[in-house]
């Protein structure tokens, strides 16, 4: 038996439990090599004008200005130029929101394979199946003929990105393995049935989304967008709006920690042979309109009882908090169109060794 992790829970807190399972601490913002997070200005920010000024390592202005036409063309096809019917019940993320992302990713990654070589040679992944397994802590059984003996604490992560990049060459670390002894991860001595994660038994799955002969077999870049049962305004009426974020975080969490979990063990790393560098992803969320941005680095894997007792490596995650891409769109227009998030999509993308 074992507890089955969801990456998009409403559980209260939940980045904090999945902090504690997977051993990482988070670090709010974003790593060096990437610059702060936007801040809107009015509308000078929104013009083409200010596109022309938004520069981006290794893009030019004319190069930007194509990408920010092209963001409009892909927000105005879903929500302008096509004349869907209303959807179905909890079917609007669905219909709506995931035919822009995947059309923005294959878009942005077309545009960019010019300036990222790495492109050339990378797959693209629709609606792939991510899953890791993983022990971490252990309990003594309370009944049964093994009444009494300690057993460890194993956990599954079945995750289903919308989509997501592949490259043939492992990207950079964010920081050096060392910078990870000094960080600070929330310790729960509570069971994970109290927040709830509830317990299944079925096959244990290691699975990048890919098979082990494809070259594609270090991860890029994962896209997700958040289900139809998550409305800010909602939870805000609902006296939530701190958990907001936390959602946004625990998903990023999840999702990163098991993609680059299994790419460490499709390298031959586990649990009693821990990894020799660190392996690195990246993730956007998104509803279609609010983007948030994570990065995550995988220090060790080693997080069972016996091989996490003297191990001081910690896991990291980086993150934005919700950023607004548009205002709305209005007479075959996107209002308010916000470079500074178009600005963080082409830098995640032209990530390169």
């Amino acid at each position: 038996m074992k507890y089955v992790v969801y990456p998009q829970t409403f559980a209260r807190n939940a980045d904090r439990w999945y902090q504690h399972f997977t051993k990482t601490a988070y670090i709010p913002g974003l790593p060096e090599k990437f610059t702060q997070g936007p801040e809107r200005s009015g509308a000078e920010e929104s013009s083409p004008a200010a596109a022309a000024q938004t520069t981006v390592e290794g893009i030019d202005s004319d190069a930007f200005a194509d990408i920010r036409s092209l963001v409009s063309r892909v927000i105005l096809q879903e929500y302008w130029h096509m004349k869907k019917r209303k959807p179905f019940l909890y079917r609007k993320q669905e219909q709506m929101v995931a035919p822009l992302l995947r059309n923005l990713v294959t878009g942005l990654t077309y545009g960019l394979a010019k300036h990222n070589p790495l492109f050339l040679h990378s797959s693209i992944d629709i609606n792939p199946q991510v899953n890791f397994y993983w022990r971490r802590g252990e309990r003594i059984i309370p009944k049964g003929h093994r009444k009494g003996r300690l057993e460890p604490t194993r956990f599954q992560i079945d995750d289903h990105p919308n989509c997501q990049i592949r490259i043939t060459q492992q990207l950079p670390q964010f920081t050096p393995l060392e910078a990870s002894y000094s960080a600070e991860v929330p310790e729960i001595t509570l069971a994970p049935n109290v927040m709830p994660l509830f317990r299944r038994q079925y096959d244990n799955n290691i699975f990048t989304g890919a098979k082990l002969p494809d070259p594609a077999c270090y991860g890029h870049t994962q896209f997700h967008m958040v289900p139809d049962r998550y409305h800010r305004d909602r939870m805000a009426r609902q006296q939530q709006s701190d958990q907001v974020e936390v959602f946004l975080r625990a998903n990023g969490l999840a999702s990163l920690f098991a993609w680059t979990g299994a790419q460490a063990m499709y390298q031959g790393f586990w649990n009693h042979e821990d990894v020799s560098r660190p392996f690195v992803s990246q993730a956007v969320i998104t509803d279609g309109q609010f983007f948030s941005f994570f990065c995550y680095q995988l220090n060790t894997v080693a997080l069972s009882v016996q091989t996490d007792a003297n191990n001081p490596r910690k896991n990291l995650l980086w993150g934005t908090e919700s950023l607004r891409l548009y205002d709305s769109v209005q007479d075959g227009e996107v209002v308010g169109l916000n470079d500074g998030v178009i600005k963080l999509l082409v830098q995640f993308l032209m990530n390169q060794p």
